[in-house]
């Protein structure tokens, strides 16, 4: 991520043709596939950001959503694709002002699903868990779900740890930055755990942590036990709810 006057610019490559990859931001059924995490809000988070009031063009493949953020696709071969968010300049939306930060955040987490879910699974079926809030150990999330040793890896590299639910996990790293570390786990048919330290706002003064299971032809029994166990480490170590 670079920083410019406009507001931050975000951007993957993406292993796919560029009308592929534009099909993806722009067909809800296929942005379900990538976007975000299994909530009954999903379809119309979905129209909100990506469909309602935005401006488009599909033939130079750019789309600006409600807020200013600005999409573009770049083809650099037939199938390599960059896909590029250049942020709207902070307080141009004053209603969203207070999670500037949060928002530079999700995009990431949002473009390194997408590539994933192009490049490892064909923008396939999926299911998702997600954990955030904060945790009763002030530290990193990497240090306090003790996975500390992922600051080695290089991404692209091979690892092999144990999870804080107890699992064996491997894959090779596939993405990070500063407040967030993305590894593929082959035990979830190929998944993706995304690990963040969310920022500190005005609504969050401590700031927080997210947990973000992405799993792929899970059977329901391996699926409900995968969720017991990381919600049972989760409930264990978040902090208490503040007294009203």
């Amino acid at each position: 991520m670079t920083e410019l006057p406009d507001g931050p610019v975000i951007e993957v490559t993406v292993a796919a043709p560029a009308d592929a990859v534009w099909a993806a931001l722009r067909d809800p059924d296929l942005i379900r596939r990538w976007h975000g995490w299994d909530v009954e809000e999903l379809a119309e988070e979905i129209r909100t950001i990506y469909l309602n009031g935005v401006t488009e063009d599909p033939v130079a493949r750019t789309l600006e959503i409600n807020g200013g953020d600005r999409f573009t696709l770049h083809e650099i071969s037939d199938n390599s694709t960059v896909v590029r968010i250049t942020q709207a300049p902070k307080g141009s939306d004053p209603d969203w002002v207070d999670y500037y930060d949060d928002i530079t955040e999700g995009w990431w987490t949002f473009l390194h699903q997408l590539r994933f879910a192009v490049e490892r699974h064909g923008l396939a079926e999926r299911r998702t868990i997600l954990f955030h809030g904060v945790l009763a150990d002030p530290r990193p999330i990497l240090d306090a779900a003790g996975l500390q040793a992922l600051r080695a890896v290089e991404p692209g590299s091979a690892y092999r740890a144990v999870a804080p639910s107890g699992e064996d996990l491997s894959g090779t790293l596939w993405a990070r930055r500063p407040s967030q570390v993305a590894v593929t786990v082959d035990g979830w048919g190929d998944g993706l755990l995304i690990l963040a330290d969310q920022p500190v706002n005005p609504h969050r003064p401590e700031g927080g942590a997210m947990l973000l299971l992405t799993t792929y032809g899970l059977g329901d029994p391996h699926w409900e036990a995968l969720k017991e166990r990381w919600g049972a480490w989760w409930e264990k170590h978040r902090a208490p709810d503040p007294l009203p």
